[in-house]
């Protein structure tokens, strides 16, 4: 089987190329991506030069070049990562989440519907975002039912994506699956995001900024799990079904910056308080959603899935692979991370 990866060099993307490209030897693996300011070569460093794994560069908003590779490759099974998904940037400049997760997954779209001569053992599977659903209050989580109310320019953009994709499954009868996933975090992730970005700055003894009072709550969801997730929805999953994948692990922000400084500073052998002291409120992000929680039973019912990682292990994990990784820290200590922190910050 050959299986398209877009967006592989990003964060979620290489973990699942690290993952699965070792574990299944005898499927060939094309990873797609034009290497954007999220993405790393270095993500990929342990199996760039397997012989079940190939790299082509491009954009998957250029139809012309996405046709001309699945015209090389043929593919079997196409999984869409590639996506904007940073809330703050899509409010500061939108246009791109819309060239990327609209134009781009049609593209996509269009370029199986023109190659695929029968859909016969074929599959697009569409990796999304629980933030398509909008936001809740203090009970309840999103289940695949859940009515989509995105309220950011990036998640209307994926919503946007979803709907496309579920339109090729009724009007072509294309294969299709719709994953719908919360906040992951691990190895590989870009300083744009809570997690790593908490602990970057308290390696470098910089302000921790919070939205608002810290107290918006999201599941977290270790990466790891989430790509083991996908791979049991290809295996065995239904078409045309969406499934949630949530990590049943729920914080407040400002507990988890807390969590962040006391594990970090008990792997550094110092006093929480040294990094806590960091923690700097700034104005609150423009519509701000309060909360996320998914409900993930149809996909533990159905297929069988259980995340492998608490919430602990697995933050510790990823606090340990940071530290333990210093030549990829610096790797991203670029002007474009820079820059985004500034522009990201200062604009408000």
């Amino acid at each position: 089987m050959v299986i398209v990866v877009t967006g592989g060099a990003g964060f979620i993307g290489s973990n699942f190329l690290n993952l699965f490209v070792t574990e299944q030897p005898q499927q060939r693996f094309v990873n797609i991506d034009k290497i954007t300011y999220a993405a790393n070569p270095l993500n990929l460093i342990i199996i760039e030069n397997l012989p079940n794994y190939n790299f082509e560069k491009a954009s998957i908003t250029n139809f012309e070049a996405i046709d001309a590779i699945f015209k090389k490759h043929k593919p079997d099974l196409v999984i869409n990562f590639a996506a904007e998904s940073h809330v703050d940037r899509s409010i500061a400049g939108p246009a791109e989440f819309i060239n990327t997760n609209i134009i781009g997954t049609f593209n996509l779209l269009e370029a199986c519907r023109k190659n695929w001569k029968s859909f016969s053992n074929k599959l697009f599977l569409h990796v999304s975002t629980d933030e398509v659903y909008g936001t809740l209050g203090h009970t309840g989580a999103f289940t695949e039912s859940t009515k989509y109310d995105p309220r950011s320019p990036y998640s209307a953009s994926k919503a946007s994506s979803d709907h496309l994709v579920r339109a090729y499954y009724h009007s072509y009868k294309m294969p299709v699956m719709i994953t719908n996933c919360s906040n992951n975090y691990g190895p590989y992730q870009f300083p744009e995001k809570l997690i790593p970005l908490m602990i970057f700055n308290i390696l470098e003894e910089k302000e921790l900024p919070v939205y608002g009072q810290g107290m918006n709550v999201r599941d977290w969801l270790y990466v790891e799990d989430h790509c083991r997730a996908l791979w049991m929805i290809i295996e065995k999953g239904s078409m045309g079904e969406t499934y949630n994948i949530g990590g049943g692990c729920e914080w407040r922000n400002i507990d988890l910056v807390n969590r962040i400084c006391e594990l970090l500073a008990e792997e550094k052998g110092v006093n929480p308080g040294a990094y806590k002291r960091l923690i700097k409120f700034v104005s609150d992000r423009p519509g701000h959603d309060f909360r996320y929680a998914m409900d993930s039973s149809k996909l533990k019912k159905e297929l069988g899935w259980e995340p492998r990682e608490s919430f602990e292990t697995g933050l510790r994990k990823t606090i340990r692979w940071y530290l333990q990784n210093p030549q990829w820290v610096e790797s991203v200590k670029s002007g474009e991370y820079k820059k985004w922190l500034e522009q990201n910050y200062n604009y408000r």
